[in-house]
């Protein structure tokens, strides 16, 4: 796929840098080290927005394929609590907010029991237990990865600082017009309603 330039970003540039949707931790991974541009003198890695971009575009298109009911996103750490949830509300997209139960994939005995063709979950390590049932049942899993993450068990991964309120507003935000644009739902150069601030934790 060609590089993107900063003319055609999903967002401006000066978007994603407000955001700090780059702004990774001072701790990197093997695998994360080709998604990180540079390392700030404070120590902190710094993801590569035109990478952070190009991911966020090919995986609207890929979850498009999907129905949205048959799309869970997971998330543990509550500053993406209000994103998922925006996202559910404009997308249809199905979400899991907080402690995700073991088993709600793989044993059909619970009261919670739901199904999915999809996973998208916004950190590995505390969604590890939507992970492993993810990978019980058999269906890909995306995830959203800083620099201190691994990857493994991971089928697709977007860079990105998966913990800040303002990033994760934005990323679900970008998500909600790429995932409609791709189903047909927006027509090219047109947005939700919503902003990025409806998406953003308080």
């Amino acid at each position: 796929m060609e590089e993107q330039t900063a003319q055609n970003l999903l967002v401006p540039t000066e978007t994603y840098l407000k955001s700090g949707i780059h702004i990774g931790t001072k701790f990197k991974t093997a695998y994360m080290e080709r998604f990180i541009y540079k390392t700030r003198p404070d120590g902190l890695s710094v993801l590569d927005i035109e990478t952070i971009d190009q991911r966020l575009r090919m995986l609207g298109q890929f979850l498009a394929q999907y129905e949205p009911e048959d799309i869970l996103v997971v998330c543990r750490r509550e500053n993406g609590w209000r994103p998922i949830r925006m996202l559910e509300k404009v997308t249809g997209i199905r979400v899991h907010a907080g402690r995700y139960p073991p088993g709600m994939l793989t044993n059909p005995t619970l009261d919670n029991y739901e199904e999915a063709k999809i996973m998208l979950v916004t950190d590995a390590w505390p969604d590890r237990n939507a992970v492993r049932d993810a990978i019980r049942v058999g269906i890909p899993v995306v995830g959203l990865c800083d620099s201190n993450n691994t990857a493994n068990n991971i089928d697709f991964v977007v860079p990105c600082n998966n913990k800040g309120k303002k990033s994760l507003g934005l990323l679900f935000w970008v998500l909600a017009n790429e995932y409609l644009r791709a189903r047909g739902q927006l027509k090219e150069g047109e947005t939700i309603t919503e902003t990025p601030d409806d998406f953003t934790e308080d």
